[in-house]
């Protein structure tokens, strides 16, 4: 295949959220794009979007809509030709594209771990009775509640420096963090630890960045093909084919990580009532060219274990 590369006159345009975490992934994906194309710097444009999500703050995710709410203005912006490709924190797309879009292409998986930030305490089994936790994910509220039900949870929504702020002005004793962000934005000294996937199970695809075409775009699918991770798709194919049995919204506490163990792939996962009163896990193995049918599999397992009214919050 044959086609022009992009040029400082007409650069390739890349979408991306404007907080500063989604700019240094956006930055990345460049670096990589120039590095693989011997490019320069100006051959590409980084164009910040204000999502839905980011303009409103104070309410939880669940009462707005879900994960659609962080890709629906730069979706739109890829689908009327504005950019040419956007970057996204995987663990906040929804598990089906609008027509006319693909994701296919994931930068190197970084640490999937979640973070541990207080201002008085090393670690979440250090906390006392009562202390108060800020989060906005329904996942960790549901995991923190089902582990340690003395504890009070607060919402908590923001960029990395907003919540960082908000723990400063005493809101909140404690709250998480993934340490793939922290790492991206050179500051991994602000956890006091990162919690085990054993201790608190990450949400799926956390630390993966996607990046999404036009599926008719024949130069951004040969330029992203050499940029594309294997192993990181690999783990994603397992932990999205589990989310999409599951829910693909924002409005269930579901956690999912799936690792690569020679030519077999590992997955775990939970699903938790949002009040944590209850959580369903299980596991399993298979060659990795299995990995999506592994994810849905544990699902259905977990589903067929769950109440009838497991679910039933939802209307």
């Amino acid at each position: 295949m044959t086609f022009a590369l992009p040029t400082p006159a007409e650069p390739l345009k890349i979408g991306t959220r404007g907080s500063p975490l989604a700019l240094a992934q956006a930055y990345e994906t460049r670096a990589r794009l120039m590095a693989a194309f011997e490019l320069p710097e100006a051959c590409f444009e980084v164009v910040p979007v204000v999502t839905t999500g980011d303009k409103i703050q104070d309410r939880p995710l669940k009462e707005l809509g879900g994960k659609g709410l962080f890709t629906r203005e730069i979706e739109e912006m890829m689908l009327d030709g504005t950019l040419d490709i956007a970057v996204h924190s995987m663990k906040d797309m929804p598990v089906e594209q609008p027509d006319g879009l693909v994701l296919d292409c994931y930068l190197p998986r970084e640490d999937e771990r979640d973070a541990f930030v207080s201002t008085s305490a090393g670690s979440l089994a250090d906390l006392a009775q009562g202390q108060v936790v800020g989060t906005s994910s329904l996942r960790r509220r549901a995991q923190l509640l089902f582990r340690r039900p003395d504890l009070q949870v607060v919402e908590f929504r923001g960029n990395v420096q907003t919540r960082l702020r908000k723990l400063s002005e005493g809101v909140a004793d404690c709250t998480f963090l993934a340490m793939a962000g922290l790492n991206r934005l050179s500051m991994p000294e602000v956890a006091k630890s990162a919690i085990a996937p054993e201790e608190m199970l990450p949400a799926v695809a956390q630390g993966a960045i996607g990046i999404e075409r036009r599926e008719t775009d024949q130069r951004a699918e040969a330029m992203l093909s050499e940029i594309h991770d294997v192993p990181t798709g690999q783990r994603l194919a397992a932990e999205r084919a589990f989310l999409a049995a599951l829910d693909g919204s924002c409005e269930t506490p579901i956690a999912g990580l799936a690792l690569l163990e020679g030519d077999e792939i590992w997955l775990r996962g939970e699903i938790l009532r949002p009040d944590g009163s209850e959580c369903f896990a299980d596991e399993g193995r298979a060659s990795i060219s299995d990995a999506a049918a592994l994810g849905d599999e544990i699902a259905r397992r977990l589903l067929s274990r769950a109440p009838k009214d497991f679910f039933d919050w939802r209307a």
